[in-house]
């Protein structure tokens, strides 16, 4: 019997590390003829994705599947992370992979039961790597953490820029409508991703959607059913073949495996959660890197205290270094934040947390409603257990992402569409408690209409990974063809 080894390799980002987790994961445990090796570059740039890294090489992990940590390069790195840092930080593990890898490789020719090098598996930004796959004579994928319609942008962008010429950066603060594939709707050309915009990382942009062309194939994290008019619009016969492969989510649980510390929040919020009726609790939440000034966190908090329904708010410190990326910390006392009495007005119908065991949290069946940054995963998360959200994007494709889960598929609404939160400085536009509340309520309409179809999908979205479903079938096809890749 022919085994295979897959290597993977995602960027050191929370939601990409925790997509390809899930992938190595699901392949072993449907095919074992394979194994998997998941390799965390380092340093990862924040403390929460560092301590679901730590949990990683400190948990059970399913047979036939390792995680490797590749060395810190913090010092080769640091001087570049505002930039070109994960250019930076691909170029200088590629030979730490190379050397792992080598290794693998002499191990299996030394034993015949040994699974075979069949291939490697990049993220969308880690496509620099794949001089390393060719140097091993393997064929490499490509995993795209976001959906399908975000990977037409990029194809679309890139033949915009190199074939017509046009400058991407001037579509800023522009008002033009422009004609994504994989997209029903005309898009914002404001709503692209915020690499476009600055034209040092729109050369970095360009570059992986140029390479991604050259992949055997693209694994997304998605589904036929969610995604259908984005992935027929891929298959066109001028791109490498994909395969939907998702909704990768975080398994319900997860989050038990925690420090002490972080048990006891843990508990405490779950608890909390329990004591509340069902689809009654409004759950803020905007990811690792989601943090509001002062101005916004008012009217945040002015919203909420009027708008009639139970809350639980995940709220995060904003880096106090300007011009520097780093990311969010918790409050030592939310008091220092929040306006004067609100803690005690609320105390009855809401509770305010730092950091948030999210998934848990979306699969209990007292959360009604979702305000996010419309990060993928999260958007996939709350797909899968049926969450509908309020959209307030923060930054990278989330703009992309709320337009399309609002205005092309349905299955949100909005708070602030073309909200961006700039890393280098604060974002002056203030969203009103007004448009806060307003949103809430319509999200949390019991018998709305998005909450509806969300459930719907929600129910499709279970079925599709299962036996005969349409990501099933799909990963099943994929298997075969990195199986076929062994000699």
């Amino acid at each position: 019997m022919k085994k295979a080894e897959v290597v993977l390799i995602p960027i050191p980002a929370m939601g990409h590390i925790v997509a390809l987790v899930e992938v190595a994961k699901l392949l072993v445990q449907r095919d074992d003829r394979l194994s998997t090796t998941i390799f965390i570059m380092h340093p990862v740039l924040d403390p929460i994705t560092t301590k679901y890294t730590e949990s990683l090489a400190a948990s059970t992990l399913p047979d036939r599947m390792r995680v490797v940590n590749l060395p810190n390069l913090e010092s080769k790195t640091e001087d570049t992370k505002d930039r070109n840092w994960l250019t930076s930080m691909i170029e200088s593990q590629k030979p730490h992979v190379e050397e792992y890898v080598s290794k693998m490789r002499t191990q299996s020719q030394l034993s015949p039961d040994s699974p075979q090098l069949a291939g490697f598996i990049f993220d969308t930004f880690v496509t620099g790597m794949k001089d390393v796959a060719n140097g091993f004579g393997v064929p490499w994928y490509v995993f795209s953490a976001s959906g399908a319609a975000f990977i037409c942008s990029m194809f679309y962008l890139q033949a915009l820029h190199d074939d017509e010429g046009v400058n991407l950066t001037e579509f800023k603060n522009s008002d033009a409508l422009l004609e994504v594939p994989g997209l029903a709707n005309p898009l914002p050309a404001k709503l692209l991703p915020s690499m476009v915009f600055r034209e040092d990382m729109l050369t970095i942009f360009l570059e992986h959607a140029r390479t991604l062309k050259e992949t055997r194939s693209i694994l997304v994290n998605t589904f036929l059913e969610f995604e259908s008019y984005a992935l027929h619009s891929l298959s066109n016969g001028k791109n490498p073949p994909v395969y939907p492969v998702g909704p990768m989510v975080k398994h319900v649980g997860d989050a038990r495996d925690l420090r002490s510390d972080e048990s006891n929040k843990y508990r405490d919020i779950m608890e909390w959660l329990d004591d509340q009726p069902p689809l009654s609790v409004m759950f803020l939440c905007f990811g690792s890197w989601g943090s509001f000034c002062g101005k916004q966190v008012k009217e945040i908090a002015c919203a909420l205290e009027h708008c009639g329904h139970r809350f639980l708010w995940s709220l995060r410190k904003p880096s106090s270094q300007k011009g520097k990326i780093e990311s969010p910390s918790d409050y030592l006392n939310f008091q220092e934040i929040l306006p004067e009495g609100f803690l005690d007005r609320t105390l009855e119908i809401g509770k305010v947390i730092g950091w948030a065991p999210q998934v848990d949290i979306l699969a209990h069946p007292a959360v009604g409603g979702f305000a996010s940054h419309c990060g993928w995963n999260s958007i996939l998360e709350s797909v899968r257990f049926g969450v509908p959200v309020a959209t307030w994007p923060l930054y990278a494709e989330q703009q992309f992402n709320a337009f399309q889960m609002v205005i092309d598929l349905g299955l949100a609404v909005e708070i602030k569409m073309d909200y961006r939160r700039d890393f280098l400085g604060d974002n002056e536009i203030i969203v009103s408690s007004d448009d806060i509340v307003k949103a809430i309520k319509h999200v949390m309409e019991e018998d709305g209409e998005v909450r509806k179809k969300v459930k719907e999908m929600s129910r499709i979205s279970e079925k599709s990974l299962k036996d005969g479903g349409s990501s099933f079938s799909s990963l099943g096809r994929l298997i075969e063809d990195m199986i076929d890749n062994i000699s």
